[in-house]
């Protein structure tokens, strides 16, 4: 089985902004990181990141949960680097889908918000990323001028 039976070359190419795809090519790099200190890390960055009480009843299964949302933000992540290794033209959607994503989050904090005494780093970069996201999605979908 070789990769292009599983990840064909597309015939069509990315003609949007250089900024909105090297923005989608950082928030990737940032994800799979963010993902890998979700999974691996011994307290799933529940404690030392997001600043949760974790030497409570079900301490462990914040552990636990935190590290089963690495698993699909890394998910989420491989799907971001093929679009920024083989599927550029598939960059606009794919920060739809951030912006989306970041939207989401906003609702389930508000819908159920975290009680931690200091806001882990997520509950301001949402605001970061959803506004950089929308911009760099209006940059990727303007076509070049040609002419002047």
């Amino acid at each position: 089985m070789s990769l292009n039976a599983l990840l064909p070359r597309p015939k069509l190419s990315y003609t949007g902004s250089a900024w909105a795809f090297r923005f989608l090519a950082l928030i990737t790099l940032v994800s799979t990181v963010r993902s890998g200190v979700h999974l691996l890390a011994p307290d799933g960055g529940a404690g030392s990141i997001a600043h949760i009480a974790l030497d409570v009843a079900g301490g462990p299964n914040i552990v636990a949960i935190f590290s089963q949302w690495g698993a699909s933000q890394l998910l989420l992540a491989c799907v971001q680097w093929a679009v920024v290794l083989r599927y550029r033209f598939l960059v606009p959607a794919m920060l739809a889908l951030l912006a989306l994503e970041q939207l989401l989050r906003l609702l389930a904090g508000y819908l159920k918000p975290l009680q931690v005494e200091t806001a882990p780093p997520g509950a301001y970069g949402t605001y970061v990323i959803l506004v950089l996201s929308l911009l760099f999605l209006v940059l990727s979908l303007r076509q070049p001028r040609h002419g002047h």
